[in-house]
């Protein structure tokens, strides 16, 4: 694939995004998910690199876009739903639980 030629081996989370066809803002709701693993074990704080081999094996996958497509349609429903609910900032979590009101 000639895509795979022009990347380099590691992305950042806005890369990756770019690649997947979302946002730099979905990349943690996919990790959250499960979907994506950033390489190493990186703190929680620290920039996310992800593998562009793996990412570029994905997007051959089918049932995997699925997952993808309907864990991001999910996450950003609820969170919608948690604005509109009045709930604290409306700020859910990649997990979809509520942040704590601060």
């Amino acid at each position: 694939m000639r895509l795979l030629a022009q990347l380099p081996a590691r992305l950042t989370a806005e890369q990756a995004a770019w690649v997947l066809n979302c946002q730099a803002h979905d990349v943690p709701v996919l990790v959250a998910a499960r979907l994506l693993k950033p390489l190493g074990n990186p703190p929680a704080n620290s920039v996310k690199y992800f593998a562009a081999l793996e990412l570029v094996e994905l997007m051959k996958d089918r049932t995997w876009l699925a997952r993808m497509t309907n864990a991001l349609n999910q996450h950003w429903q609820k969170r919608n739903a948690a604005k509109k609910n009045g709930s604290p900032n409306g700020h859910i979590l990649p997990d979809g639980h509520l942040h704590a009101a601060e």
